[in-house]
């Protein structure tokens, strides 16, 4: 295959990443994560790569011709390979006979999507909004949502680039579900400031519209590596604060404190920590849902064979993948009584 070969694999027919097991051939298009190139033991050149498509990352070494092939690429390219899937310390990995650098029509091959649908989603969160009392904070939100360029944005826009909603849409959906939890988190305790809770929760990550961009993987922006969300949040509410000439400064201070705080302490990259309760409940609510998206993503895209991932370093444990199955009655199971015929504990 020659470096001006182009590739064209239709999604349907793509070897997915998480199909890729012990003895498989391989003989299709993947993105390069990492390249690294290494020495053997008696001095020879390899080549280590990290494969991905939006199904997950795999392993791959090029043992022969290591200098010339990694000639023909480097990091962020998409190459055709093509080669053998082995089991090496328990983990799949390619080894490659051949590639080239090439390029794909077909996006949907590298970025996943949210599987939910962005229409609905918008939709459940304008009704989420209306529910706001205050016509300050309700005005304000509606500027966000009336903007044609921060909507096309905000549908598209991931939540982060590796760990939680690192998708096309998660932000999104990651959005959505903290306003829903907003909302639910008040219903329990009626002494927080609903509105202000909800439109924080809305606010709360809306500068990572700018933090990211999504063409071939889902990476940071310039604006996003020198700034960052939270800055570039605060931001853009200010921008939006300009044309709400009589909105009150103590609300929109309170807002810009939620925005800054709610990743709840400095070395998680908040310049402030919450400092009253709805700023709190905000970074509870977002970590929560973050984690909650995070784990499962960590789980089912684990390859380990077992019941077990392997090691994860973020959360410094491995992580159990069997769910516990519920128990099958032969009928409903009947209520526990106290002794006394008919009385329920």
């Amino acid at each position: 295959m020659t470096n001006e070969e182009k590739q064209v694999t239709p999604a349907g027919d793509h070897l997915w990443v998480k199909d890729i097991k012990e003895d498989t051939p391989v003989n299709d298009i993947y993105m390069v994560r990492v390249k690294k190139a290494g020495q053997t033991k008696t001095g020879a050149t390899f080549l280590s790569l990290t494969l991905s498509d939006k199904t997950g990352d795999i392993e791959a070494r090029v043992w022969d011709n290591a200098e010339g092939l990694g000639s023909l690429f480097k990091e962020g390219d998409i190459i055709a390979v093509t080669g053998k899937a082995v089991l090496y310390r328990n983990q799949v990995q390619l080894t490659l006979s051949g590639l080239s650098q090439t390029r794909c029509d077909d996006p949907s091959i590298f970025l996943e999507a949210t599987p939910n649908d962005p229409l609905g989603m918008i939709k459940e969160l304008k009704g989420i909004v209306r529910g706001i009392k205050n016509p300050d904070m309700r005005d304000l939100i509606n500027l966000f949502l009336s903007d044609h360029s921060f909507i096309t944005r905000f549908r598209e826009a991931p939540a982060a680039k590796n760990f939680h909603h690192s998708y096309i849409g998660g932000l999104l959906e990651h959005t959505l579900s903290v306003c829903r939890m907003a909302k639910q988190v008040c219903m329990q305790y009626p002494e927080l400031d609903a509105d202000l809770l909800v439109t924080g929760a809305f606010l709360h990550d809306i500068g990572k519209i700018r933090e990211f961009t999504c063409e071939k993987v889902v990476d940071y922006s310039d604006e996003g590596r020198l700034l960052g969300h939270l800055v570039m949040g605060v931001l853009m509410l200010e921008e939006k604060l300009m044309a709400l000439k009589k909105f009150p400064a103590q609300t929109a201070l309170f807002l810009k404190h939620m925005i800054l705080s709610h990743h709840g302490e400095y070395e998680f990259g908040s310049p402030k920590k919450p400092k009253f309760i709805e700023a709190f409940v905000l970074h509870f609510v977002d970590d929560l849902d973050a984690k909650v998206n995070g784990i499962a993503r960590i789980i089912a895209k684990d390859k380990t064979e077992g019941s077990w991932t392997e090691f994860n370093r973020m959360f410094e444990r491995y992580l159990l993948k069997e769910r516990i199955k519920p128990l099958e009655y032969e009928s409903a199971p009947q209520p526990l009584l106290d002794g006394r015929q008919g009385t329920l504990f």
